[in-house]
């Protein structure tokens, strides 16, 4: 009897374990890419992009009219040796695509830019829009120390936009596409 009740058990595990190596493999698609820390006059800049974020899935949920967000993490920190590393900026930057069937256009909302909507009728512009951050105030240079080391910390994660709770239940597959980028550090000296 015992016997009998290992192998499906066996199975299961298996199985389990086959399709946590499949969402593994897929949540290691996207990248940021050209990272770049510059400044202005004032301002301590951030460049990036994200590559890899648009599944097939994820394309046909926003073509159906599920709205996606596209959040990016960045952490400022001066790094001192034995000691605590004081954080001098912690900043969650949030890009928004939806799709109107009815105009067959997209919306585009980015948080750094004021949440205004930008409209466009081209999927691929509406991607560009949604993988890239350019000029995002970090600090502004004033609140750096000349000399001191810093670490600057970026990550993105690509998730579905919050549903109606009773929605939840007929959308479950959309999980699926929530994904994280790795952290990505940058060390510099001011």
């Amino acid at each position: 009897m015992a016997l009998s009740l290992r192998k499906p058990i066996a199975s299961t595990l298996v199985l389990g374990m086959l399709a946590l190596c499949q969402v593994v493999a897929f949540a290691q698609e996207a990248t940021l890419t050209n990272i770049t820390v510059s400044n202005t006059r004032d301002d301590l800049l951030l460049y990036l992009n994200l590559e890899g974020a648009f599944s097939e899935k994820l394309k046909k949920a926003i073509l159906s009219g599920v709205p996606a967000t596209f959040s990016f993490v960045t952490k400022l920190n001066r790094v001192r040796n034995m000691w605590i590393n004081p954080v001098i900026a912690d900043i969650k930057v949030l890009h928004t695509i939806k799709y109107d069937n009815l105009k067959k256009e997209f919306i585009v909302k980015r948080s750094w830019r004021n949440n205004e909507p930008e409209v466009t009728k081209s999927f691929g512009e509406a991607q560009k829009w949604m993988s890239e951050v350019n000029s995002l105030k970090i600090v502004p240079l004033g609140q750096l120390e000349k000399g001191q080391q810093y670490q600057l910390r970026i990550k993105a994660e690509v998730s579905k936009q919050t549903l109606p709770f009773y929605l939840h239940y007929v959308l479950f597959f959309i999980s699926l596409w929530d994904i994280d980028t790795d952290w990505y550090s940058i060390d510099f000296i001011y």
